[in-house]
């Protein structure tokens, strides 16, 4: 019935909106998103399921001369899809805000989201694919009194659920661009510098004269210059000593209590065809939270495990594949300090990626008639060097070198067009994956991927698309064969198939071994999207641009629609 009530409210809202509309009054624009499952079969999952939940967003907000206004209404009926947030239970409004914008100067109250520098100190931000939204409550300003000046600050607290967590947060950002103050005619250079700050009261009841200040400060300074085919970027980070979270004990206290940094160099090259990017990275305790002690969850999570009050954010350096098997084991970021047992103990991540991307020309002995483009890439992190103790708890680290190998991904893909209408991708993957050390298990994993795709357009509108791939891992599941297929009929209507088979599994019964298959479609009529799927999820990790959750084995039936006005 609430599914039922919160749909009738958005049609409402929807001939609402058209009314306003015409009395040219203002502006309203939005979007309605439903993502449901019924679930017909789980396995390893919970002993009482609910076998139909959805994930559902109302989004309405209206503009008016400088005034924007906004709210967010949330359902999650039953429940919330499998592992997501805990705290996004029932329908209740989630987001609200108000917004003045004028040619120098922007203030919002309510909720909204920020980022400052690349996220390592403050990235509030929504993913609804993974269930994150780590907005802020309170109040922000920007103002540009120059064309080479921005200053952003802002206070809030985050939010948890439908809840807000109980640490405060303040702080500022300012940019600048010193180009003209240099006179600098085909240069570039910018910098900035950032200071986020958390206030949360310290409760004595469970560490008595705490030898930590209620206030965590991070700083952040950046600066980045291009000068002809050449660009270059630095960010150095620090967060103030604070009481450091025991994932063994799940608490923190006066014993282990430790300051965090973070550096990142981006290079590259950019000239006729040829691409080169460099970035390196080292975190150190960069893990930060509006709240010092995560909420324990069940018998073996917390609320980190679902992205819960984080205020910064670390994305994986690594390359985004669009194949399914080279997207079983995926690299996630390892900023923060975790002592799992005598034996892991780490306290951040060093490591970086290269990528070469050359585009061989056409009418050339390679590039053929549409040209060739071929990308190498290589990634490759490592826990810090230096000496741990378990107990008590106690590290430090070398500033260079590498400790315990995390992750490494080595790939080389060719894209080419052989007609007009038809274009094909080859790609080879050899990655490491220390899955003791990134996930708990028992056996790191090596794995070689083949994959390949072609895509041939009848028309204009309609086409389609093949993919086949194969994975060789010498652990954890074992071999792996898949494929897809998907008819584009033009525009608005395609449909799809996908199979992942796990042949090669020997840590399971035979019911483990059968296909994944999936089956589905989607129709599209201008803003509007619907799409309906069935088949078998395999468990694991689901991941959205490095970010991951986990997800147990289920089959059913999937409803996604969205709309946007």
């Amino acid at each position: 019935m609430r599914f039922l009530t919160y749909v009738l409210a958005f049609s409402f809202s929807f001939l609402f909106v058209n009314g306003q509309e015409k009395k040219n009054k203002g502006r309203f624009f939005g979007g309605f998103e439903t993502n449901a499952q019924r679930y017909l079969k789980f396995e390893n999952n919970e002993n009482s399921p609910e076998y139909f939940r959805s994930n559902n967003y109302l989004q309405v907000n209206y503009e008016i001369k400088k005034w924007t206004f906004g709210i967010q209404v949330e359902s999650y009926e039953k429940q919330a899809l499998l592992n997501y947030n805990p705290g996004f239970d029932g329908t209740n409004v989630a987001t609200y805000f108000a917004k003045y914008k004028a040619k120098k100067f922007e203030a919002t109250a309510g909720y909204f989201y920020e980022q400052y520098g690349s996220g390592m100190i403050l990235r509030a931000w929504e993913d609804r694919a993974l269930g994150i939204n780590t907005a802020l409550r309170g109040g922000k300003i920007f103002y540009k009194p120059t064309k080479d000046i921005k200053f952003k600050a802002f206070y809030g607290q985050q939010r948890t659920g439908f809840k807000v967590s109980e640490g405060q947060l303040y702080g500022f950002d300012i940019e600048a661009n010193l180009s003209d103050l240099f006179s600098f005619q085909e240069s570039d250079l910018e910098i900035g510098f950032s200071n986020v700050n958390r206030y949360e009261k310290i409760d004595e009841a469970l560490i008595a004269n705490p030898s930590f200040s209620p206030t965590t400060n991070a700083f952040s300074f950046r600066t980045s210059f291009t000068q002809g085919i050449f660009y270059s970027a630095l960010e150095a980070n620090y967060k103030s000593k604070d009481a450091t979270m025991n994932r063994i004990t799940n608490a923190i206290s006066n014993d282990f209590i430790n300051d965090g940094n973070a550096f990142q160099l981006n290079l590259g090259v950019a000239k006729d065809g040829l691409g080169i990017d460099l970035t390196l990275r080292r975190t150190e305790n960069m893990l930060f939270t509006s709240e010092r002690i995560p909420k324990a969850i069940g018998l073996n999570q917390s609320s980190l495990d679902y992205f819960d009050k984080v205020i910064n954010f670390t994305p994986a350096l690594t390359k985004q594949h669009h194949s399914n098997l080279a997207n079983i084991y995926v690299y996630q970021a390892q900023a923060g300090v975790e002592f799992k047992s005598n034996e892991i103990m780490k306290s951040g991540e060093t490591g970086g990626q290269i990528d070469v991307v050359y585009e061989f020309a056409k009418d050339t002995k390679f590039g053929g008639k549409y040209g060739t483009k071929v990308a190498l890439n290589y990634a490759s992190w490592y826990n810090l060097p230096g000496t741990y103790r378990a107990v008590p708890a106690k590290y430090e680290t070398n500033f260079f070198g590498v400790g315990e190998k995390y992750f490494s991904d080595l790939n080389l893909e060719v894209k080419k067009q052989f007609s007009e209408n038809t274009r094909a991708s080859f790609l080879y993957v050899n990655q490491y994956y220390n899955k003791p050390w990134v996930e708990d298990a028992s056996q790191d994993v090596n794995t070689h991927i083949f994959y390949s795709e072609l895509i041939y357009n009848f028309t204009k509108s309609r086409s389609i698309r093949i993919d086949a791939e194969h994975m060789w891992a010498d652990a954890d599941f074992k071999n792996w064969i898949g494929g897809s297929l998907e008819y584009n009929f033009n525009e608005k209507f395609s449909l799809y198939t996908l199979d992942l088979v796990n042949y090669g599994n020997t840590k399971d019964s035979e019911e483990k071994k059968k296909h994944y298959l999936t089956v589905g479609g989607a129709y599209r009529k201008g803003a509007t999207r619907i799409a309906l799927g069935y088949g078998r999820q395999r468990g694991g990790l689901v991941c959205v641009g490095g970010v991951c959750r986990f997800v147990p084995e289920s089959t059913g039936i999937s409803l996604s629609f969205n709309t946007a006005f």
